[in-house]
């Protein structure tokens, strides 16, 4: 398994300092050990992919970075102190904000409804007070154009619009309310090639915007088109932790996949007759009647 001592060179010369960083976490559920050993920093202006199949742990690891569960081993840090987040809420209040996979919005309310969803501005005094409603959209279009989201009608339901769409809204929503670490809960996998690129080039924009990114995915060619770093989850512990100098696509693919269990299987696939190394079937035969 590879260190991340490439990674701490190559933050070095940037002189970046981690905003989040875990050391050595591990989370139990009863006797049932979901991470052990995690270690993972993230950097402003920085894109940190987290890879794995199902089970490998990374909902796990969203709920400890977002306040959901309490770690129970190593040390969270958030700007270098030690914490210990207890809700959601406090996760936010430090600038970590989660974008789910859901997304977390009213399919019939407006664009803009939804930008503010929770957080509504008001005008007037109370009891009077009432929605300040083109505050609202005027903010909504200049946050989305900041991050080069154009929509020609901020009235529309947002479940009119695409996946990819609503995912880019959600990001610039994050942006918007002062998050400096976004978690980006697998966006692409619902989405098809085109609204998958839509997301990736937002994901873009918010490294730009010197946010640090934690994009969850299990698609390694998604994840190394706009990956800074690389931290592949095997049954709760880290299968690979590896700086985009450090490791190529092949590779990465290679430790997704569980390069060492496919070698494995492709040797018991080789004895079955009728099947040769490569997996394809060698012959036939036809039943006699």
């Amino acid at each position: 398994m590879r260190t991340d001592t490439g990674t701490e060179a190559a933050a070095a010369d940037q002189g970046a300092a981690p905003i989040v960083q875990l050391k050595g976490v591990g989370k139990l559920y009863g006797n049932v050990r979901a991470l052990r050993g995690i270690d993972l920093a993230v950097r402003p202006g920085q894109v940190t992919c987290v890879l794995g199949d199902n089970g490998a742990g990374k909902s796990t690891l969203i709920k400890i970075i977002s306040g959901l569960h309490p770690h129970d081993e190593g040390e969270f840090l958030v700007d270098g102190a030690p914490v210990r987040l207890a809700n959601p809420r406090e996760a936010l209040a430090r600038g970590i904000a989660t974008v789910y996979q859901d997304l977390a919005t009213v399919p019939l309310m407006p664009v803009w409804r939804n930008f503010f969803l929770g957080s509504e501005l008001t005008r007037g005094p109370w009891p009077v007070r009432r929605l300040d409603i083109a505050r609202m959209k005027r903010t909504t279009d200049e946050e989305l154009t900041a991050m080069g989201i154009h929509l020609a009608d901020l009235d529309q339901p947002i479940g009119t619009l695409s996946g990819g769409q609503r995912q880019s809204v959600a990001i610039a929503r994050a942006v918007h309310f002062g998050a400096r670490v976004l978690i980006l809960d697998e966006p692409t996998a619902a989405l098809g090639v085109k609204q998958s690129g839509v997301v990736l080039k937002y994901i873009a924009a918010a490294r730009e915007k010197g946010l640090g990114v934690i994009f969850i995915t299990h698609n390694p060619h998604h994840a190394y088109m706009v990956g800074d770093h690389f931290s592949v989850l095997r049954l709760g512990a880290l299968e690979l932790n590896a700086a985009r100098a450090e490791v190529g696509l092949e590779e990465l693919t290679n430790h997704m996949a569980g390069g060492a269990e496919l070698a494995a299987l492709k040797h018991e696939l080789a004895q079955v007759r009728g099947v040769d190394v490569d997996g394809l079937p060698e012959s036939v035969e036809t039943p006699e009647p």
